[in-house]
């Protein structure tokens, strides 16, 4: 048997050691990032002439449907998101990648320097002229390609495109390419395993929030796992919501409700809350720190904001001639389980306990003091040495709680008011 040359061996050797340590990466659960990072700096370690690497795959996100990572040999790895979008972005359309997935090829090669002419990717003449002189591009999907037919590449499948530039005077040789294919594999599947993680905290966080999410990824989910926490809660809901679903189509409605859900959530997550959940036109939040008067200060602060912000959206909805509301609001402070609850097979991860059903009883009564925003004594009276616009509205018996509780709002001059009627 004839022995290998020492350029074959010098494949053979690149290829093993790579693909060892993309499998330890995989398996150690490393960041998308330091992956793509270790494997182009392996390449050139390899003797890969490389200046330029590109990679994107497909991502579960509610706002962006992909990303990518950028390699340069001189200042390492970017990330980059893309935004979900309806129509296609012009340079996306005229790339090569695009071309690729319509036409359901695996692989590219468009030599950089045989011809001064432009290129027909745009973006091939910029790699040029920045020194470029071979580019080779390759894609693998997740998923048979029928022979003759591509993917709709504006809802590409799961998978990775990659594509790397040379710089070197003779471009990559035939070597060069065979490592590139021997190893598009293991890192396709590396790539994957860290993407999925990626997905599940995504997800999780989405659906769940920040914390919540966390917990449930760090193994918090068995029925009945529960935390004792001291919370300020957080109850909103919106004004006179189901008089207004009843006359108002449902795509304006659920528009209405994003507009002021995702001010609401904005302002929460700027002052260290956590949403737990949508319930129909309201939602429930807490703000649980270490310090508890800072906790309660911190909610405080993101109710007196949410009224501006409330008003600034009230006064854009108007002037686009779109329906609009006022909201209610209440915050309590107590110890609150917090954990998984439900079904066997179907959980929830939320608070329960007596100061959330307090904070519900108080939110009842923001109509009947004609007030948008109350306040336990819990919550109000820790923060009075710090703020002047705390105001008493009395004692008042709560249905279901046996002792009077006093209730406070935060004092909003008449010119700041903004309380409008349905429209």
């Amino acid at each position: 048997m004839a022995k290998p040359s020492p350029r074959q061996a010098d494949h053979s050797s690149a290829v093993a050691e790579i693909t060892a340590w993309l499998i330890d990466q995989g398996l150690a659960g490393a960041p998308q990032e330091a992956v793509v990072e270790g494997y182009c700096e392996r390449l050139v370690g390899a003797g890969l002439p490389v200046e330029r690497v590109h990679l994107a795959q497909r991502s579960l996100h509610p706002v962006f449907g992909g990303l990518g990572f950028d390699w340069y040999r001189s200042s390492g790895v970017m990330r980059d998101y893309y935004a979900r979008t309806d129509t296609p972005v012009e340079q996306w359309s005229h790339s090569p990648f695009y071309h690729m997935l319509e036409e359901g090829i695996s692989e590219l090669r468009e030599r950089l320097t045989e011809t001064e002419a432009p290129h027909r990717f745009p973006i091939l003449d910029e790699f040029r002229a920045k020194g470029g002189t071979d580019y080779l591009a390759m894609m693998l999907p997740l998923s048979a390609v029928t022979q003759g037919r591509g993917y709709d590449p504006n809802d590409p499948p799961e998978g990775i495109v990659i594509s790397w530039t040379s710089d070197a005077a003779g471009g990559f040789s035939d070597s060069d390419i065979a490592v590139l294919r021997d190893l598009l594999r293991p890192l396709a599947l590396t790539l994957k395993a860290a993407s999925n993680r990626q997905m599940a905290v995504d997800l999780l966080e989405t659906y769940l929030g920040p914390d919540a999410g966390a917990r449930v990824l760090s193994g918090e989910i068995q029925r009945g796992s529960l935390e004792t926490i001291h919370a300020v809660i957080w109850y909103f809901d919106l004004q006179s919501f189901t008089r207004l679903a009843e006359r108002t189509a449902g795509a304006a409605i659920i528009a209405m409700l994003n507009d002021y859900f995702g001010t609401v959530v904005s302002v929460i997550e700027d002052h260290g809350g956590n949403v737990l959940k949508f319930m129909g036109d309201g939602l429930l939040a807490i703000f649980s720190f270490d310090d508890q008067e800072d906790a309660g200060r911190s909610a405080l602060e993101a109710s007196a904001a949410l009224r501006i912000a409330m008003a600034d959206v009230n006064r854009r909805r108007e002037a686009e001639d779109l329906p609009r509301t006022g909201f209610n609001l209440a915050l309590h402070a107590g110890n609150v389980l917090y954990g998984n609850i439900g079904a066997e097979h179907r959980l929830d991860f939320t608070i329960i306990g007596s100061a959330v059903n307090v904070t519900a009883r108080i939110l009842g009564m923001c109509r009947s003091l004609e007030q948008e925003l109350i306040v336990s004594s819990q919550v109000a009276r820790p923060a009075m040495a710090q703020r002047d616009d705390i105001v008493s509205l009395g004692r008042h018996m709560l249905r279901g709680v046996p002792e009077p509780q006093e209730l406070f709002t935060l004092y909003l001059a008449p010119s700041e008011r903004e309380n409008p009627s349905p429209a």
